[in-house]
């Protein structure tokens, strides 16, 4: 049970908040999440959901490999919401569940593709110091250019964002979603 009561609509919010849950609405299709606690902070909730469809239609990080990030990073904060949310989406995008096994497993990178294991070594590094190592980063940096890393770098930490918003308020992971260890 989360340790708020859930937003799932606009009768929950005042009338001057309601156009922000439409918005939710129109991304997600209903109130769930991270939204449900993030709509406690009306404006806030307003400035974040943007990103949601940056990511998902502007990024110019192919969906599969922004994929292999956020799973890394929602993995290493141990978020079992997003995790199951976004494993679903990771297999939409055409992530191979070899690769989803290994990241909820946090295993050993060292036998996937160069690209593949490139980002899981970033992000982990980048969830687990708040730093990457320069012959890490270098490699990203060469196979894809700035704007890409950047990018990329930028979602990973937006859904470590949503891993801390459904870890602190508790939101239970969906019942038929994928699992993390426990």
């Amino acid at each position: 049970m989360p340790r708020v009561a859930p937003i799932t609509g606009k009768s929950d919010v005042s009338a001057e908040h309601q156009a922000v849950v439409d918005g939710v609405l129109k991304v997600f299709g209903n109130v769930r999440g991270p939204f449900s606690m993030l709509l406690h902070s009306p404006k806030l909730a307003e400035k974040i959901l943007p990103l949601v469809t940056f990511f998902r239609d502007e990024s110019i990080v192919d969906a599969k490999l922004r994929s292999v990030a956020i799973l890394t990073a929602v993995r290493e904060r141990e978020a079992a919401y997003v995790w199951a949310a976004q494993v679903g989406a990771a297999r939409r995008n055409g992530l191979r569940d070899e690769v989803i096994d290994l990241i909820r497993a946090k295993g050993d990178p060292s036998a996937l593709p160069a690209e593949e294991r490139d980002l899981v070594i970033y992000t982990r590094q980048l969830m687990r110091t708040n730093r990457v190592d320069q012959a890490v980063f270098d490699v990203v940096q060469k196979r894809h250019g700035v704007q890409w890393l950047v990018e990329l770098t930028a979602a990973a930490n937006y859904f470590a964002l949503l891993s801390g918003i459904v870890n602190a308020f508790e939101v239970a992971a969906p019942p038929d979603g994928d699992k993390l260890p426990a």
